[in-house]
């Protein structure tokens, strides 16, 4: 395990992507069939996928439904969220975390320099590490246990 664990680490590389003129109909029923609260909105160019925005299940239910506008007359672009908030692949979980926070959101598109997107990190893959981090903390002390069982009976 790295002493300093990146996003690129720990971000999902799979990533459930649309482009801005998917009707929203579609959207949400692509993010139904994939099983995801998120689609990153990106733009194809020579040199990837540029990361343009992000559409939640959250902003579907705020913007559309709880409006009662007509979702197949909506496109991810009239709803996503435009203020591009992410991360690099080599900034610092302490780091990610800490714009998760004065943001206010739990995912965040990981990227190269360019803004090329690299995959999506969430709060729960840093809770799943921070999980598995604990359970390898505890096993210290089972085994601690178990030797001073064994030399001290």
């Amino acid at each position: 395990m790295r002493e300093k664990m990146l996003a690129g680490d720990i971000c999902n590389r799979i990533v459930v992507i649309a482009e801005r003129d998917l009707s929203l109909a579609k959207a949400a029923q692509l993010m139904r069939q994939r099983h995801v609260g998120c689609l990153v909105v990106v733009d194809e160019t020579g040199a990837g996928r540029l990361v343009v925005g992000m559409l939640t299940d959250r902003d579907i239910v705020t913007a559309v439904v709880a409006r009662e506008l007509d979702a197949t007359q909506l496109t991810v672009g009239d709803v996503m969220s435009r203020e591009l908030i992410s991360v690099l692949e080599d900034d610092s979980i302490k780091d990610m975390l800490v714009t998760m926070r004065r943001k206010g959101i739990r995912r965040l598109p990981v990227v190269k320099a360019h803004g090329v997107l690299v995959g999506l990190v969430t709060l729960d893959d840093v809770l799943a590490l921070m999980a598995e981090q604990l359970r390898e903390m505890a096993s210290v002390f089972e085994t601690e246990a178990l030797r001073e069982r064994r030399e001290r009976p």
